[in-house]
């Protein structure tokens, strides 16, 4: 939307997907290669003159910052990495809007065991004087975490809704998955706050073109519609899915239950996950007694060393305690192309789904991708 309004905006997301740089984009385009490894180089040289030590991902963050600078962007959207208060993405002090959607269970062991307790860490991201935009569907409890806190430090919260004339009359709920409706009217509520306080403006920009920009957009790795052809030869589209815990595992689930599991009982999954990831809440609203699933292990993240793929066996284990039966499960090991190939043959044209980490998606996409380039080249 703020793309859509003319503004020069630049975006921060974590992790990356197919390489390290593309979490960050200047007006909806990643930042290109030589950009980004210009800025890493002078942070990672402060970094070492100052001796810091700052970590891998406070040295990325502030690479994003020094080519949003660079670049003189009007308009930040930066997403937290891991919590809030003590998330390297904190440092910004010029906020004009913050925004707490919907909580989950998840990295309980830096944030705490509760919804509350993660709520008062996510709480940190707010600013005295600056309005925090709030996932209506959030319990009363975490509701309560996060009005007290403002309260403390003289923030407003304003929660999230999807009512306005624009939207009601272009933009139809049942086009969306709930909880992209749910993230739509976060975003829009933030969008509306910043028109409203004349940050940014619409006289450029038809109401029409906000609509459009909604309608048109993509994630890649979230209920994203693929095609393996070029590594298995099944010709059926897949779905690719980051789901990595209980709450992004629920949204995939129904949406594998109403969109898939109505033609075909039997849905075949390619499972990873990061170690120390609680899987049985993750593979209860996923798998049913007559899929097929095949573990595999993402290799190393790059720039990402603490991350660490769980191991395919224990994977398996979970899946045959959700009641997935033993002969239909199989064990790729780290052998992603193969476990393509397994899940293409056993599916038989019938849905097949690939979820469980943005790690396994991003080895996915590169796995594509050189697929592709390999396919030109033999057409070159």
């Amino acid at each position: 939307m703020l793309h859509a309004t003319g503004t020069t905006c630049g975006r921060f997301t974590s992790p990356h997907l197919i390489d390290r740089w593309d979490c960050i984009t200047i007006n909806e385009k990643t930042v290109q290669e030589s950009v980004f490894l210009e800025a890493e180089r002078l942070v990672k040289s402060r970094d070492k003159a100052e001796g810091i030590g700052a970590s891998e991902f406070e040295l990325l963050t502030a690479t994003a910052f020094e080519i949003f600078a660079r670049e003189k962007i009007e308009m930040g959207v930066i997403e937290v990495g891991l919590g809030g208060r003590l998330d390297a993405t904190n440092v910004m002090e010029n906020k004009v809007v913050t925004i707490i959607s919907k909580m989950g269970l998840d990295h309980q062991s830096f944030l705490g065991n509760t919804l509350e307790e993660i709520a008062l860490q996510k709480a940190g991201i707010m600013r005295p004087g600056v309005c925090c935009v709030l996932d209506r569907t959030n319990p009363p409890s975490v509701r309560k975490v996060i009005e007290d806190y403002a309260k403390e430090i003289g923030a407003s919260v304003l929660l999230s809704t999807t009512d306005s004339v624009w939207d009601a009359e272009q933009l139809c709920k049942d086009d969306f998955e709930p909880h992209q409706w749910d993230n739509l009217a976060c975003a829009h509520t933030a969008f509306n706050f910043l028109l409203g306080k004349k940050v940014i403006s619409l006289n450029d920009s038809p109401i029409d073109r906000l609509a459009l920009a909604i309608k048109n957009l993509q994630w890649p790795g979230r209920l994203q519609i693929t095609e393996i052809e070029a590594v298995t030869g099944r010709q059926q589209p897949v779905l690719l899915d980051g789901a990595h815990n209980t709450q992004s595992a629920e949204a995939l689930g129904f949406y594998v239950d109403r969109k898939l599991r109505p033609n075909s009982r039997r849905v075949t999954w390619v499972l990873a996950a990061s170690r120390g990831k609680e899987l049985a809440s993750i593979m209860k609203p996923l798998l049913r007694q007559e899929d097929c699933v095949t573990s595999v292990e993402f290799g190393p993240v790059d720039g990402m060393p603490w991350v660490k793929a769980m191991a395919a066996e224990d994977i398996l284990d979970e899946a045959s305690k959700a009641g997935v039966s033993k002969s239909q499960l199989h064990n790729s090991g780290s052998d992603l192309s193969g476990a393509l190939r397994w899940a293409a043959e056993v599916s038989k044209g019938d849905p097949l789904v690939i979820a469980g980490s943005l790690y396994l998606v991003s080895d996915v996409l590169r796995l594509l991708r050189r697929a592709e380039a390999g396919k030109h080249e033999l057409y070159v």
